[in-house]
């Protein structure tokens, strides 16, 4: 990657040596949270089967009919779910006026993922980072400081702890996964391969997709 004084979504390499961009998911467009949500819910009743079927074999009333009424009953329990989580979806992202902005902070070492909330300016947050970008001196850490604290939630992700990487261009999406942990990393399709390519390299112990 190299210095750019693109400022915006683009990525940038700010004074400090960290590479600094923002990120506005289209909630509509790119559903990828709810995904994740699925996802967590799969597992979920994954798990509360196995527990199920464990205790019916133990106390031995498994049967035929016990397995299919079992499977019926998770079965209207997965739709119901599966419903109510697109109806809260839709609610969040109409509240969040359709929009997840998010600020990506990069090194060697570390990524941060920074929700920031609906009421922050991104013309504002831009100035922040032409700010850290060095294309202006003087009050980076007051600037750095306020940046944290308009942040509504931050995931740091510690790059020697990564055990996987996705790509996922058409969502302009990274799946950065640790062992109990997994990050997002939105990058737009111009700086994509720039950010994917870097995080193979520092992700040493990443299997690759």
């Amino acid at each position: 990657m190299q210095q750019k004084e693109d400022i915006g979504n683009r990525v940038m390499l700010c004074k400090d040596g960290k590479y600094r961009w923002i990120h506005e998911v289209n909630m509509f467009k790119n559903p990828s949270i709810l995904f994740d949500v699925w996802k967590v819910l799969g597992i979920t009743m994954l798990i509360v089967i196995v527990i199920v079927g464990f205790i019916l074999v133990i106390s031995g009333d498994l049967d035929v009919d016990g397995m299919l009424g079992m499977g019926k009953a998770m079965l209207i329990t997965a739709a119901i779910m599966a419903v109510l989580s697109i109806i809260g979806y839709l609610v969040y992202a109409l509240i969040a006026g359709g929009k997840y902005i998010v600020l990506f902070t990069l090194d060697e070492k570390e990524v941060v993922h920074q929700q920031m909330p609906r009421s922050a300016k991104k013309g504002q947050i831009i100035g922040d980072l032409a700010i850290l970008a060095g294309l202006a001196t003087g009050r980076m850490g007051t600037i750095g400081t306020g940046m944290l604290a308009k942040s509504h939630t931050s995931m740091t992700t510690t790059l020697s702890d990564v055990k996987r990487l996705t790509p996922c261009p058409r969502m302009n999406m990274i799946k950065v996964n640790e062992t109990l942990s997994k990050n997002r990393v939105y990058v737009c399709k111009e700086d994509f391969f720039l950010v994917y390519n870097f995080l193979c390299e520092h992700c040493m112990n990443a299997k690759k997709a």
